[in-house]
C-alpha cells in the first residue's frame, strides 16, 4: 500500500516533477551564486560540431566547457540579447573513492571522460542528474537503489551533493535483469509483462520469489516458497549479486508449484477449491461429472487437489487433456478402440465390475490386492489388464497408475465407467 506519493500525498510533496520547478529554480540559484554552476550559451549547432569532431578523432564526445570561462560582462550581454542558454555544473577533477554497497569501493574521475553536465535545460526544466539530487535530498532519501547503468553517473551526483554542502545518501547499484542468453530485455517482449504471467495463472508470490532468486540478496538461491515476511527478514544489500541476473523463465513453474502447494495446504485452500470448481464448470459444462450431493462434491474436489498438487504447477493445469478423466466420463468415441486389446474385454470388464462392487473397503491397498489376484484368475498379463482398465476408465492409453485412478474416482464412478465400456462393446456387436 502506497503511503506517500502523487495520489497518497505526504509531507515531502509536491511529487510531480512539473509541480516542483520552483524548487529546482531556487536550488540552481544557490549553485550559480557559489560558482558551482554556470550558464552555457552554446548553440545546438556548435555542440553537434564538437560531437562530430570528437568522433572523427575516435574519441568519446564531450562538451569542451567553453562557457565556463565567460566573463560576467559577456554573460550579461548574452542575457540582454535573450540568447537561449542551459545551466551546467562545473565538474572537478576528483579521484576520491566512494562506496557502493553492492560493488564496494569505486574510483572514477568523471571529469576525465565527460564535459560539464547540463542541470537545467533551455526550457528551464531540470535534467535527471539535477532533479534526482534535489528530490532525494529534499525528500530525506537515505538510500538510493538503482540499476548498475547509473553507477558511472554517481560521481557527478556526489559532486552536486557536495556543492550544496549536503551529505550524499547511501548508494547501491543493482545488477540488471537480462534474457537467458544475456541479451537485454525489451518492452516488445510480451512474455516479460506482469499481465502475461497473471493471465497464465502464476501467483504474484511466485514471480516475486523468482525475481529474488535471480537477483540474489538472501544468501541462498532457494527463495521458492518464501513468504513476504521471510524475504524481508533475510534480505541484505550486501548479498546482492554483482553480475546480471539471467531470467530463465522455464523455472517460474517450479516457483509457482511451491506457492500452489502452500496455498492448498494453508489458509487459502477453500479459495483454491472454489477456483477449481469454477474452471472445471466453465470448461466442461454439462459434461462435468454430475453429483447432487454438495458435500460429496466438496470431498471429491479435496481429493483431486491433494492428489494433483505434486503433478501440477498451476491450477489451470487441471484442465490439461491428461486430467480430463477426473472431470468427464469417456465418450464412446474415446473408447472406440476397445477391440484392439488381445483379450475378451467383455468377460474381463464384467468380472472386474463384480469384483469392485463387492469391495466394502475400497482403499488403495485393498483395490491393489484384488486386482493382482484377479488378473491371475483371468490368466492375463498384468500389463495388458492395467492398460485395458486405464483405457476403459479414462479413454487414455497412458496416465497415472490404475489403482490411483480408481481410488481417486471412487467406487461409484469407476463402476459406472466400466459399465459404459460394456455397453459400448455390446452395441458394437449388434
Amino acid at each position: 500500500m502506497q503511503d506517500e506519493g502523487p495520489r497518497a500525498g505526504g509531507k515531502y510533496g509536491p511529487y510531480i516533477q512539473s509541480e516542483r520547478c520552483h524548487i529546482y529554480q531556487e536550488k540552481i540559484q544557490i549553485l550559480l551564486e557559489n560558482g558551482s554552476a554556470y550558464r552555457c550559451f552554446c548553440s545546438n549547432k556548435r555542440i553537434e560540431l564538437i560531437r562530430r569532431a570528437a568522433l572523427s578523432r575516435g574519441e568519446t564526445p564531450k562538451y569542451d566547457n567553453k562557457c565556463q570561462h565567460l566573463t560576467q560582462k559577456e554573460i550579461d550581454a548574452k542575457m540582454k540579447d535573450n540568447i537561449p542558454y542551459v545551466i551546467r555544473f562545473k565538474l572537478k577533477l576528483n579521484e576520491t573513492p566512494w562506496e557502493d554497497v553492492v560493488h564496494g569501493t569505486i574510483v572514477n574521475d568523471i571529469a576525465l571522460v565527460e564535459g560539464d553536465p547540463i542541470l537545467i535545460k533551455s526550457d528551464q526544466f531540470p535534467t535527471y542528474h539535477f532533479a534526482n539530487v534535489v528530490d532525494d535530498h529534499t525528500m530525506a532519501v537515505s538510500h538510493v537503489l538503482r540499476g548498475v547503468e547509473w553507477q558511472s553517473s554517481t560521481p557527478k551526483h556526489i559532486q552536486i551533493y557536495e556543492a550544496f554542502g549536503w551529505k550524499p545518501p547511501v548508494f547501491a547499484h543493482m545488477p540488471l535483469l537480462v534474457n537467458k542468453d544475456g541479451t537485454k530485455l525489451s518492452k516488445r517482449q510480451g512474455d516479460i509483462h506482469v499481465e502475461h504471467f497473471k493471465d497464465q495463472g502464476y501467483y504474484p508470490e511466485s514471480i516475486l520469489n523468482f525475481i529474488c532468486h535471480v537477483g540474489g540478496g538472501f544468501g541462498t538461491d532457494q527463495t521458492a516458497g518464501m513468504s513476504f515476511d521471510d524475504l524481508i527478514s533475510k534480505f541484505s544489500l550486501e548479498k546482492l549479486k554483482k553480475t546480471p541476473g539471467r531470467l530463465e523463465f522455464d523455472k517460474i513453474s517450479r516457483f509457482n508449484h511451491e506457492t500452489l502447494i502452500q496455498k492448498i495446504q494453508g489458509n487459502e485452500r477453500h479459495e483454491i477449491l472454489q477456483q477449481v470448481l469454477k474452471l472445471v464448470s466453465e470448461k466442461y459444462g454439462s459434461e462435468f461429472i454430475e453429483n447432487n450431493d454438495e458435500r460429496s462434491l466438496q470431498q471429491y474436489l479435496e481429493a483431486v487437489v491433494d492428489w494433483a498438487k505434486v503433478r501440477i504447477n498451476r491450477i489451470e493445469d487441471l484442465l490439461l487433456p491428461e486430467f480430463k478423466f477426473i472431470w468427464v466420463q469417456p465418450s464412446f468415441d474415446d473408447i472406440k478402440n476397445l477391440s484392439s486389446f488381445s483379450c475378451n474385454c467383455q468377460q474381463v470388464l464384467e468380472s472386474t465390475i463384480e469384483l469392485l462392487e463387492t469391495d466394502n473397503h475400497f482403499k488403495p491397498e485393498t483395490i491393489s490386492k484384488l486386482l493382482h489376484n484377479h488378473v491371475k484368475e483371468l490368466q492375463l498379463k498384468f500389463k495388458t489388464y492395467m492398460h485395458l482398465l486405464r483405457y476403459s476408465i479414462s479413454g487414455r492409453k497412458e496416465g497415472p497408475g490404475v489403482v490411483e485412478m480408481i481410488s481417486l474416482l471412487g467406487q461409484k464412478q469407476t463402476v459406472e465407467r466400466l459399465k459404459l465400456c460394456l455397453e459400448h462393446i455390446k452395441l458394437s456387436q449388434t
